[in-house]
């Protein structure tokens, strides 16, 4: 398998974290949306990261469902089996996608439009939502941590830990890392772990462990 995409995206890194989670081996190629674009359009004519390429070479994209695909090439799921635990990684999931989703609005918006066409009032309610976010998140992850030891990591800790950094890293001062401790724990203890350190976020390249 090849994944295609920046691990600046806190989407391609999502998968990639999880597919080594999951214990599958796969390839990286960090192409950009925006850079390689033509070279990215070859592979996806959507050009949308990620993009997962199988090995029969069919492609997928849209990190969920890259997800849901890996799982069930793995044989097993990154997600709780008992109802309460699953509800609770499920919110836990789609806080933090609906925090990566207005982090890269904020950050497409301050760095690829001109600062005289930006719209203030449309940044303001995407700050508004983006710190809700965080905030219902910080609740969830205070109230049951995800667990962050290795061999135990699921979608929802990756996921929660994933956003937290590449919001904190883009968006410096957006969101108060001392009025979210849970989420700033979880953040250093995901980072810590050998497959967050293997696919960091930034413009590298996946190295798969040693």
């Amino acid at each position: 398998m090849q994944l295609i995409g920046m691990l600046d995206s806190p989407y391609v890194r999502r998968v990639a974290i999880a597919l080594q989670l999951l214990g599958l081996r796969f390839e990286h190629n960090p192409l950009s949306v925006f850079r390689t674009f033509d070279q990215f359009q070859s592979i996806n004519p959507v050009v949308k990261a990620p993009t997962l390429v199988c090995d029969d070479g069919g492609v997928l994209m849209d990190s969920t469902l890259i997800l849901e695909y890996a799982q069930a090439l793995a044989g097993r799921r990154l997600l709780p089996e008992a109802l309460p635990e699953l509800q609770q990684a499920l919110r836990i999931d789609g806080l933090a996608l609906a925090a990566c989703e207005k982090s890269v609005q904020i950050v497409y918006e301050q760095q690829l439009r001109p600062a005289g066409k930006q719209h203030a009032p449309w940044l303001d309610r995407v700050a508004v939502q983006l710190r809700a976010a965080y905030a219902a998140l910080e609740q969830e992850v205070a109230r049951r941590p995800p667990p962050m030891e290795r061999g135990t990591v699921g979608r929802a800790g990756v996921s929660a830990a994933v956003a937290w950094h590449f919001t904190q890293a883009l968006l410096p001062g957006m969101v108060d890392a001392q009025r979210h401790p849970a989420l700033a724990a979880l953040s250093t203890r995901a980072e810590a772990l050998p497959e967050f350190q293997a696919a960091p976020h930034g413009e590298g390249t996946y190295r798969a462990p040693a």
